[in-house]
């Protein structure tokens, strides 16, 4: 009674962005949501999780580590973002489905939960300095204690300049710190935007004590950029949210290139990847700094993997008194994890704790979406 019948991508336009959902459903009725987190390209996913459709019909749905490693190892090409993206929005949705089948919550099946509630940290989108510090204000009101800021990519042009998003984003950030004290812990992402020599110059320009912590400010393809940076900086850094895999996060950990692990469970794998970085990561005294900007399943999915670790720092929220992205639109999700103040409440309803309301998800269009195209000033392209 536990076979895969049907594996279905859905893809929807939920507040700001596009969600793509897994609909997976066992012989006996039962049914499983996952999420992928190939934010842009959900297209490219959908026609993976069909294509992965079409050998796991049939399969136990009871074995997730036995799909997950056919899922990656069935191919000559192994691994991708795109493939991992699909793996993980499956993964996720087999653990929704025998969570329910046992009657017991997703973090029961990863040994149990070792805290009561998710502490998070929350961003202040804010295009300028002042509505910043009013925001950063309502966050620390409400009983944040950590908090990101993201003045270093937020201007409203294609032309990515950046000599003087250091300057600015330098000079924002010291009046963050100046205004809060030390007590606050205040990071930044900087979206992977800069050379090593230009994050370098970022780094020292800011007096000793601002940032708590730099969030990807060079991409992540060459673990030996982020040596070389390393070097130049004891700023600490949180870095995994583009990884899609333990073998990507590895250097990482084994090198000492990053203090924060912000691993995604919608990228990197799912629950069976995630909880191998997460072990791995604990190993190094490397606390998870998820990342956390879908939906209520990716919400879900990161609130159980959080409860069942011991290595937790904060999980990122896109749900704070200062954010309005529509990510989470109760009518389409009519149960989902709640927050009370700045943490998530760890669900014990079986599975992951959420409900969807599958019509109104078929009845949201998605619309086409493309990022940005950056470029410098003299016509070049540049990281988004």
């Amino acid at each position: 009674m536990s076979r895969i019948t049907a594996i279905e991508p859905l893809l929807a336009r939920v507040g700001k962005r596009n969600q793509l959902l897994v609909k997976l459903t066992t012989e006996d009725g039962i049914v499983g949501w996952g999420e992928s987190g190939l934010s842009g390209r959900e297209g490219a996913v959908a026609a993976t999780v069909e294509h992965f459709c079409r050998f796991l019909l049939g399969q136990d749905s009871r074995q997730i580590g036995r799909i997950w490693q056919e899922t990656y190892r069935s191919q000559y090409f192994e691994g991708g973002r795109v493939l991992t993206a699909a793996m993980s929005a499956i993964d996720i949705a087999l653990y929704d489905a025998l969570g329910k089948r046992l009657g017991v919550p997703v973090h029961q099946l990863l040994g149990g939960r070792q805290r009561e509630c998710i502490p998070t940290f929350a961003s202040s989108t804010a295009d300028n300095l002042e509505d910043m510090l009013k925001e950063v204000h309502t966050l620390v009101d409400q009983g944040w204690d950590c908090v990101r800021v993201v003045p270093a990519y937020f201007d409203d042009t294609p032309v990515f300049n950046p000599r003087l998003s250091i300057a600015r984003t330098a000079r924002e950030l010291q009046a963050v710190r100046r205004e809060f004290g030390e007590e606050l812990c205040l990071g930044i992402d900087y979206h992977h935007r800069l050379s090593v020599a230009e994050a370098a110059s970022f780094c020292n320009s800011l007096p000793p004590g601002t940032l708590d912590f730099l969030e990807e400010p060079i991409r992540c393809e060459t673990p030996e950029s982020y040596a070389a940076l390393r070097s130049m900086t004891d700023i600490p850094f949180a870095i995994g949210e583009e990884f899609a895999s333990k073998w990507q996060a590895a250097p990482y950990l084994e090198q000492g290139l990053t203090q924060y692990m912000r691993l995604d469970i919608c990228n990197i794998g799912g629950f069976t990847e995630a909880m191998k970085v997460a072990g791995w990561s604990e190993r190094h005294y490397i606390d998870l700094m998820p990342h956390n900007p879908l939906g209520p399943v990716c919400t879900a999915a990161t609130v159980h993997m959080s409860a069942a670790v011991p290595n937790l720092s904060w999980q990122e929220t896109r749900q704070s008194c200062v954010e309005d992205l529509g990510f989470h639109d109760p009518e389409l999700f009519p149960v989902q994890v709640a927050m009370e103040g700045p943490v998530y409440v760890v669900p014990d309803a079986p599975g992951l704790g959420v409900e969807v309301n599958e019509e109104a998800i078929r009845a949201s269009t998605p619309l086409h979406v493309e990022m940005q195209h950056l470029r410098r000033a003299d016509g070049s392209v540049t990281n988004w």
